[in-house]
C-alpha cells in the first residue's frame, strides 16, 4: 500500500513535518496546454485580444500564484520561492498554448505543487482574457515534467526525457 505521509496513524489530515530534514537546492518544472478556435489562437499571437497583452498577463499571472500555493492547496508548506518563470510553446497546428511553469528554491521540501499551481494559473488567465472569443477552449495535460533536488533525487517525466 502508498505510504500517504498526509495522514497520521488514525487517518487524520496533518502537515508533513520537514523539520528534520537538510536544505538542498530543488528545482520543479510542470506543464499544462490549453486548445482553442483558430479564430481564439490567432487573436492571441497578433495581439487583437480587446483585454490586452494575453501571454504577459499570463505568465504574471502564473508567477504571482507560485508564491499564492500554500494559501490555495491544503496542507502544503510556506515555501521561499527564489525563482519563478513561465514560459509559453506556440503550436499554430494543434491551436495550443503550452505553458511552462519552472520553480527554484533551497529548502527542505520540494517546489512540484508550486509550478503545477504556476502553469494551471497562466492557462486560466489565457482562458479569462479570451473566453469573448472561444468559450470552448480546453485546459488540460497539467502535469510534472521534471524535478530535481531532495530525497527522492531527480524525476524526469518519460515522455519528456
Amino acid at each position: 500500500m502508498a505510504d500517504f505521509t498526509h495522514f497520521d496513524k488514525d487517518g487524520n489530515a496533518v502537515m508533513v513535518d520537514v523539520g528534520h530534514k537538510d536544505k538542498t537546492e530543488r528545482q520543479a518544472v510542470a506543464s499544462g496546454k490549453i486548445t482553442m478556435t483558430v479564430e481564439c489562437y490567432n487573436a492571441i499571437v497578433d495581439g487583437d485580444v480587446k483585454k490586452g497583452d494575453v501571454l504577459g498577463t499570463a505568465r504574471l499571472a502564473g508567477i504571482m500564484a507560485v508564491k499564492q500555493t500554500a494559501n490555495l492547496i491544503p496542507l502544503c508548506h510556506i515555501i521561499p520561492v527564489e525563482q519563478a518563470s513561465v514560459d509559453f510553446e506556440l503550436n499554430p497546428e494543434s491551436r495550443t498554448i503550452t505553458a511552462l511553469c519552472t520553480v527554484k528554491t533551497t529548502d527542505k521540501t520540494g517546489v512540484e505543487m508550486e509550478a503545477m499551481v504556476g502553469a494551471t494559473m497562466a492557462l486560466l488567465t489565457i482562458y479569462d482574457m479570451c473566453k469573448a472569443v472561444d468559450k470552448g477552449m480546453t485546459i488540460g495535460e497539467v502535469c510534472l515534467l521534471k524535478k530535481t533536488g531532495g530525497k527522492s533525487g531527480t524525476y524526469v517525466r518519460a515522455s519528456h526525457e
